[in-house]
């Protein structure tokens, strides 16, 4: 064989590795190299570097970046081992889903589509029915035991964020399923669920499902007393709105006789005489450099005292008020009543019924009048409403500082934001199930989903990354890097510098072949 034949015909004949760099042969070349007497290049002489066209049509390729950062994030922070002692049967099944539900966002029924094209864990074909009776057998037990590995895996002494949202459901079928306050408005009925979100590690830690009838402060003892059957762990610190605010809530809360006292921060809604006696105590001389306190950036003026709050009990009682928030408020409802007023005045009779107007203004028929009416604002009603402008209690039995105090209830809101994710993100704000355990089981894998998303967020938070990205664009990115299986080798294509970048946002090493 002419040495120039050769070269032409190796030219023809190889390409490149995008792993290693080196080059791999056809064999039909190989089988020329060996019947001239040549001899066959070292990095070939290993089966696997032998691809023919056909193993070539055969192979199959597959989205894997995405999911290579799933699983290493749920390594480092403890998901997957607790997955694996808690559902040893089908932690594999529940992880892809949750997985396949940050990736889409689309009904769990085109999962088995989605896993067509992507890396996973072998779970084999999850098609519709399969998941469906996969959610419905998920035992109680073994979910309850997950919550209890979970937390087990994170710092015990950060606060605990409680809130609660409602999910609706066209279903008749699931028990729970009830009318109640829909916080989407929407005109179906719904269920309840109660999260608890680490306010350090922004991840959440345990759920809790309701009938969707019940309001928000009938729920906190159940939620609790679950929490710590699942945990056994008592001493927390849970912060709360002013939704699940009720008296014999905080009496529950700061313990009795025979029952041991729960660490709490929650707010009083104005409606409670107690919130009202401390802006009344307070609002001469709230108002002063000395009282003032920088929470953020943002200054406040404020004043912590320890308030009889039972004839047992005694509480930290932070009262704020927030000058700027109140001229705000101010302001914006003079302006409305203003242009109420205005609008009245030239047409009476037509804003005579009007609700907002009746609300704040005085329109009475008067023959001393061109028009035939008087106009007159209601200013008891706006004394009323401004009362309370910028004012803010909390109550404690555990937090003395008032800077401290505000810091943790400021941070609760990454419950309601965490929320907000779950159920426009991941195919949750309505329930496409039929029964009790078909629903149990898919909040389940929701929750393990809102884990990720919550990770995921709390990186590109730190990072900065939303500057550039949406957690979407993130995902999409990784998703490029692929897999491609040839006769039993997996080759990785090469990770961009764009990818590389993300990785090493989140402190995951480059993956390998």
């Amino acid at each position: 064989m002419r040495t120039g034949s050769r070269v032409k015909s190796e030219s023809q004949s190889a390409r490149f590795d995008p792993v290693t760099g080196q080059k791999i042969y056809k064999p039909e070349y190989l089988e020329q190299l060996k019947s001239g007497g040549a001899q066959v290049p070292m990095q070939c002489q290993e089966s696997e570097k032998l691809f023919s066209v056909k193993d070539i049509r055969k192979s199959s390729i597959r989205s894997y970046g995405a999911y290579y950062l799933y699983t290493k994030i749920s390594e480092r922070n403890g998901l997957l081992q607790a997955l694996k002692e808690s559902l040893p049967d089908c932690w594999m099944e529940c992880f892809t889903l949750a997985c396949y539900m940050i990736s889409t966002g689309d009904p769990l029924m085109y999962c088995k589509d989605w896993l067509m094209d992507t890396e996973s864990y072998p779970v084999g074909s999850l098609s519709s029915q399969r998941i469906s009776e996969l959610l419905m057998s998920l035992p109680a037990q073994e979910r309850e035991a997950f919550y209890g590995n979970w937390y087990a895996a994170h710092d015990d002494k950060e606060y605990l964020a409680l809130d609660i949202t409602s999910e609706s459901s066209y279903s008749e079928l699931i028990e729970d399923v009830e009318w109640g306050y829909n916080r989407d408005h929407e005109q179906l009925p719904q269920i309840n669920l109660c999260m608890m979100m680490g306010e350090t590690s922004r991840l959440p830690i345990h759920q809790t499902v309701y009938a969707g009838s019940h309001k928000d402060v009938r729920t906190l003892i159940t939620s609790l007393s679950r929490f710590e059957a699942a945990t056994g762990r008592h001493s927390v610190t849970i912060v709360m709105d002013k939704g699940f605010f009720s008296s014999p809530n905080v009496n529950f809360l700061l313990g009795g006789q025979h029952r041991p006292a729960h660490n709490f921060l929650i707010s009083i809604p104005f409606t409670c005489a107690f919130a009202k006696k401390q802006i009344e105590s307070e609002r001469k001389d709230i108002d002063r450099v000395e009282n003032t306190i920088v929470v953020n950036g943002y200054p406040l003026r404020a004043v912590t005292k320890v308030r009889a709050w039972n004839k047992d009990h005694k509480v930290y009682t932070h009262i704020y008020y927030n000058a700027k928030k109140a001229f705000g408020i101010r302001e914006d409802l003079y302006a409305k009543v203003s242009m109420l007023r205005q609008k009245a005045v030239m047409h009476p009779e037509k804003y005579i019924a009007d609700e907002e107007c009746r609300k704040y203004l005085n329109i009475r028929k008067s023959e001393k009048q061109a028009s035939g009416y008087t106009v007159s604002i209601r200013s008891d009603v706006l004394e009323k409403a401004l009362y309370t402008a910028g004012w803010v209690v909390l109550i404690s039995n555990d937090i003395k500082e008032a800077v401290e105090a505000m810091c943790i209830y400021r941070d609760k809101d990454v419950v309601e934001k965490s929320f907000l994710r779950l159920k426009n993100s991941i195919d949750l704000g309505r329930l496409r199930v039929h029964s009790d355990n078909t629903m149990q089981g898919k909040l389940f894998v929701g929750f393990l989903a809102s884990i990720l998303m919550a990770e995921i967020n709390k990186t590109m938070v730190e990072h900065d990354m939303y500057k550039n990205y949406t957690m979407r664009e993130v995902l999409n990115i990784l998703a490029k890097l692929r897999v491609q299986d040839i006769n039993n080798r997996r080759i990785l294509y090469p990770v961009t510098k764009e990818q590389r970048l993300i990785y090493e946002a989140f402190g995951v090493a480059l993956p390998t072949e």
